[in-house]
């Protein structure tokens, strides 16, 4: 059997941190630039979800872009290890997804992006990391496992599918599923419609004023980090209700940590008889602890998720 066809048939790859962590810090560098190249042309979203990447099938995509009379997208194709600039005009550009410096990528696309005529200004050094070096100035990151890769990406992609069913059963205010490259996290975010508290910040090399956007209004978040053993799956409500860091939540591998979160391990998950409903217990339990002991309008923030169901045969 080959590599390529090992990596397909597992359905919750297995991806130690230690085996592809210089990879990950590098590509967590090149997210950045290009969520930053979004973030310079997109509409201003409420908490920053104008400056996310999705999981698509083939990798980590800007989604379209608005720019002067056109429109753009930037993906990374993790399956032929390419990046993709494409304007809606039919020109694209393309950028290896290699072994290379940081600077030499930010050359590069910004290159790409000059050849296609989008003038682009982003402020040039990531956020919250420490330090933060510029990106024309990193020779630090230069690694690029494309093996690696795909097997982060094919995690996202399970995740992904698990948390838009969360998100379906909520009618309220919600995020989509995204990318936020600033963590190098999966994140989807519920809101109870009431305001919250200012933010106290404290993320490095990240303005106050960005988190209290972010931190606007009540949430209960969700997602998935590539931390840990293998990466973890993690919940936090803000402002967090008293009580919440001891409500029992499912599964028992699942525990509060010491930076304010639920989390749970993604070994765990993966290695479970049925992957999917232990992460969406994890899900669920997490949300009801914050949704509950904040005092949530429950009924009028849930759906069926079978509302539809008998439209869908028609």
């Amino acid at each position: 059997m080959t590599e390529q066809s090992t990596v397909q048939t597992q359905v919750w790859p297995r991806l130690r941190l230690r085996d592809w962590s210089d990879t990950k810090d590098t590509l967590h560098m090149w997210t950045q630039i290009v969520g930053k190249i979004r973030m310079a042309h997109a509409p201003m979203i409420n908490h920053w979800w104008h400056v996310t990447l999705y999981v698509n099938p083939r990798g980590l995509t800007t989604s379209t872009i608005p720019y002067r009379n056109g429109d753009f997208d930037i993906e990374f194709d993790f399956l032929d290890h390419q990046l993709h600039i494409r304007t809606s005009d039919g020109r694209r550009q393309q950028v290896a997804l290699a072994p290379k410096p940081v600077a030499q990528f930010y050359t590069e696309t910004m290159q790409a992006l000059d050849d296609l005529g989008i003038q682009t200004h982003i402020h040039a050094r990531p956020n919250e990391v420490d330090p933060a070096i510029p990106f024309a100035d990193d020779y630090q990151h230069a690694s690029y496992d494309p093996h690696a890769v795909e097997l982060f990406w094919r995690q996202l992609l399970r995740a992904n599918r698990v948390i838009t069913v969360f998100r379906s059963r909520f009618i309220g205010k919600a995020s989509p599923v995204h990318f936020f490259w600033g963590g190098m996290d999966m994140a989807c975010t519920r809101f109870s419609g009431r305001t919250a508290p200012p933010n106290p910040g404290g993320v490095p090399n990240l303005p106050v004023w960005v988190t209290r956007e972010g931190y606007s209004h009540e949430l209960a978040s969700c997602g998935f980090w590539p931390g840990g053993e293998e990466g973890a799956f993690y919940a936090y409500a803000y402002p967090e209700p008293a009580g919440y860091a001891v409500h029992p939540v499912r599964p028992d591998a699942a525990y509060y940590g010491p930076s304010g979160e639920f989390l749970l391990p993604y070994e765990a998950v993966a290695a479970a008889a049925n992957p999917d409903q232990v992460l969406a217990d994890f899900l669920d339990t997490t949300y009801a602890a914050a949704a509950d002991l904040a005092g949530w309008d429950r009924g009028a923030l849930e759906a069926d998720l079978h509302r539809c169901d008998h439209r869908r045969q028609q």
